[in-house]
């Protein structure tokens, strides 16, 4: 067994209470970062910096909690250190960007698994004593959320990879199965903070945890992911923080709460993007309402164009807006947009990029994969900046994008979508949509904005269809 060399390396010229000083003095610098680099990650430009400052305080906080002196030997923590280490350099660089979701729905998993595992393991070593009611709360908190965030970041991940269906699954009696979990998820709980000597009670709150956290995930599709996934991450937080009450470890409940309070506020932008209530999302009830909508008859007619016809549109055009969806992820297209974006900027024309909050498998999903492929952040716009600017744009460019411009959002009050948000593309002079098909979104219903008399249908790979407008831009100009 190796002794914890580190503390007693320091302790060979400092006090124990230098060191503690120490150890708060350095937690308190590591908290500081975290919330510059929160900050920081408020705009795209500053994201990065914002995340190696978030590196750098969640370093510090490491090494100074190797001389916190409860670590009494460092074997088992080197090698997690070791084993932690390479798993992470090889998901960091072998992992697309497209695949991004999943991978953060792996982090919220490890992480959560982490907490759990902790609350599990202070209640084992009995250090919860018969009357410590309060450390009841926490270790209880910490394994509740523990538990339901790993096995429902698993789930959201099956249904991002594709190893589950990615639409919702229902089955008969759920709502009575989900009350009964939550029944005895508050029961339990509250039974050993009451009692905390209970530990077979113990054991049966960490395994319907578990439960739950399927049962939560199981019937929400795959397009509501953002939300899922913001929800999930403050659930690790507020784990994070209640593993910090348990172990009286200061920086572990700032982190947490920093993390939990942004999962949360992050979760109310998304549902507010989606015209979805806060109560949906902590029961589970996306897809409730696309389920149960009636098909809704859309009048008009589709226009398509091949990709040569609708570079000369984009050739005679001034003002362009591309707005990426999904489908962009799915093509892996965000270069080929990179590409006619600095042409089209060479040839002096305006272009920005339209970002819906909801784009995508995960809060940001378009504006990781567009900084992936150097996009110049200043073209990026959001929702409410640049919505008034489409009765002046001459061509919205739409890349698998759905619900997230359906004009029945605010036309249709019978539509299940009806009030959601969305990107007014069909106030462009012209529309053109990169789409495979005809398949709907989400929602299930049609998009009225393929009908409109101003919009294209550019059918294909959007990759290819892409690299085509390039291709036949060059002809136009050779």
């Amino acid at each position: 067994m190796i002794d914890n060399y580190v503390r007693k390396f320091f302790s060979s010229f400092l006090g124990d209470q230098d060191i503690t000083l120490i150890i708060g003095i350095a937690y308190l610098i590591a908290s500081v970062f975290f919330i510059f680099g929160l900050k920081f990650m408020n705009s795209p430009r500053t994201a990065r910096r914002g995340m190696f400052m978030a590196e750098i305080g969640m370093g510090l906080a490491i090494v100074t909690t190797l001389l916190d002196q409860e670590i009494v030997t460092l074997d088992w923590i080197l090698v997690g250190l070791f084993i932690g280490t390479i798993a992470g350099y090889i998901m960091a660089i072998y992992t697309p960007m497209t695949a991004m979701p999943q991978r953060t729905a792996l982090s919220h998993a490890f992480g959560a698994l982490a907490a759990g595992l902790v609350g599990v393991t202070k209640y084992y070593t009995n250090h919860v004593a018969g009357d410590a009611h309060g450390l009841m709360i926490a270790v209880g908190l910490e394994v509740v959320l523990g538990g339901l965030t790993f096995t429902g970041s698993m789930v959201a991940f099956g249904k991002l990879q594709g190893v589950l269906p990615g639409a919702p699954i229902r089955y008969k009696g759920q709502n009575l199965v989900n009350v009964l979990v939550i029944a005895v998820l508050v029961g339990s709980l509250g039974y050993l903070i009451y009692d905390p000597s209970q530990s077979m009670l113990f054991y049966v709150l960490a395994v319907v945890s578990l439960v739950f956290g399927v049962s939560l995930v199981l019937p929400i599709g795959a397009a509501d992911m953002p939300v899922v996934m913001s929800l999930l991450n403050a659930y690790a937080g507020l784990a994070g923080c209640a593993t910090g009450f348990a172990l009286n470890n200061n920086v572990l409940i700032i982190a947490g709460a920093l993390d939990g309070a942004s999962g949360v506020i992050l979760s109310i932008i998304m549902t507010k993007a989606m015209n979805r209530s806060m109560t949906n999302v902590l029961f589970g009830g996306f897809g409730a309402v696309q389920a149960s909508a009636e098909a809704h008859e859309v009048k008009g007619s589709i226009k398509s164009q091949s990709a040569e016809e609708a570079a000369a549109i984009l050739d005679i055009a001034n003002s362009i807006v591309i707005v990426p969806g999904y489908g962009m992820a799915v093509s892996q297209a965000q270069h080929s947009s990179k590409k006619l974006v600095d042409y089209l900027l060479k040839k002096g024309k305006n272009v920005r990029f339209a970002i819906h909050p909801v784009a995508g498998r995960m809060p940001g999903h378009m504006n990781v994969l567009l900084a992936e492929a150097g996009v110049d952040y200043d073209l990026l716009c959001d929702m409410e900046s640049i919505n008034d600017d489409f009765a002046r744009t001459d061509v919205s460019i739409v890349i698998g994008a759905n619900d997230v411009v359906n004009p029945a959002a605010k036309e249709d009050k019978s539509s299940p979508i009806y009030g959601m948000p969305i990107l007014n593309v069909d106030n462009s002079r012209t529309v053109m949509v990169l789409k495979r098909g005809m398949s709907p979104g989400f929602s299930g219903i049609e998009n009225e904005l393929f009908y409109k008399d101003n919009c294209v249908m550019v059918f294909g790979d959007a990759k290819k269809t892409l690299d085509g407008f390039v291709t036949s831009l060059q002809e136009l100009d050779a």
